[in-house]
């Protein structure tokens, strides 16, 4: 897995520059999740079914909003760019995965290692943010209707869903210069499914406390932050709602909001187990993280599908328009 990106690449010079990164490492193994050697042609299968449908439900996503005019809103904006977050999450992570079913497909190299661990922290990150933001555009549109166009209009999008990818780029650099930058031992085999950082750190042959108690701050502060955010907003809108004489109008009201909520707990349960709680469970972990990283980016187009009117009814017409 080759890394285009200059930045990676300037980081890590600047590490070895510094004399910090002394390893004569050139590649991991990643250990993945154990399983039986007749299950491997079926886990093959599997995963491979699960990453297409996902390129597939997301890539639906895009076209039906892109395509119908009706759907030009910043809701189904915002839904746009979490459908190209979750196809480039599953890509970083599902394809290696799968090739690791094979022979020696469990090898990724060093340069490899560094870019899968910064895109998975730079788009999951960023996915976060979106999840901040697309709590705020609820909340602007049911809490104070009448200024909501503008308050979010088109300039104002683009600026927030620049400012996610912006801000998630920033905290993944940090991310990986901090544990690229430490000398590696002897030691190669990654005791997870891909490169993530408490899985490399155990492979460091320095004090890595550091490290763990940044990482656990960082992640920490990001998730809380936005969890934070995404709960005031939620209290202001059920607040709205209840104000609502209407039955059938509150019903119709709190529609809007379900599929993000649901979507929020898939994202945030995994995040809070793997990376947020003391002490580690390896084979646990494991398991959390194929749900978190191969399941979660199937789920979110199926979540938004059944759970969104508008994105059922454009659908049908486009079945229709394409039959």
């Amino acid at each position: 897995m080759d890394c285009p990106l200059s930045m990676i690449d300037y980081t890590l010079d600047i590490a070895q520059m510094e004399g910090k990164n002394q390893t004569s490492l050139n590649e991991f193994i990643l250990v993945g999740f154990p399983y039986s050697d007749s299950l491997k042609e079926y886990l093959f299968i599997f995963f491979l079914l699960i990453y297409l449908m996902t390129l597939f439900g997301n890539l639906l996503i895009l076209l039906v909003v892109l395509s119908n005019p009706h759907l030009h809103k910043p809701m189904y904006w915002f839904l746009c760019h979490l459908s190209f977050l979750d196809m480039t999450v599953s890509t970083v992570i599902v394809p290696k995965v799968i090739v690791g079913f094979l022979e020696d497909g469990r090898v990724i190299s060093f340069g490899g290692c560094v870019c899968q661990l910064f895109f998975f922290h730079f788009l999951g990150c960023t996915e976060c943010f979106l999840y901040t933001l697309m709590a705020y555009d609820r909340f602007l549109a049911i809490c104070k209707p009448l200024h909501y166009g503008n308050l979010m209009n088109h300039r104002t999008c683009l600026f927030l869903a620049m400012g996610t990818w912006v801000g998630g780029c920033l905290h993944s650099i940090m991310e990986t210069a901090l544990v690229f930058r430490l000398p590696f031992g002897r030691e190669n085999q990654v005791n997870y499914i891909f490169c993530d950082i408490p899985a490399v750190l155990k492979l460091v042959s320095a004090d890595t406390a550091l490290n763990e108690m940044v990482t656990m701050v960082d992640v920490g502060l990001v998730a809380t932050t936005c969890f934070l955010l995404i709960l005031t907003s939620y209290m202001y809108i059920v607040s709205t709602i209840l104000k609502i004489r209407s039955g059938q109008g509150r019903k119709r009201t709190f529609s809007t909001c379900t599929a993000h909520l649901t979507v929020v707990v898939t994202y945030y349960v995994p995040l809070v187990f793997i990376y947020l709680r003391p002490g580690s469970q390896d084979p646990l972990d494991g398991v959390v993280a194929v749900f978190y990283t191969s399941l979660t980016p199937l789920l979110n187009p199926i979540i938004y599908t059944l759970r969104n009117k508008d994105i059922k009814v454009a659908l049908v017409n486009l079945s229709r328009k394409s039959s």
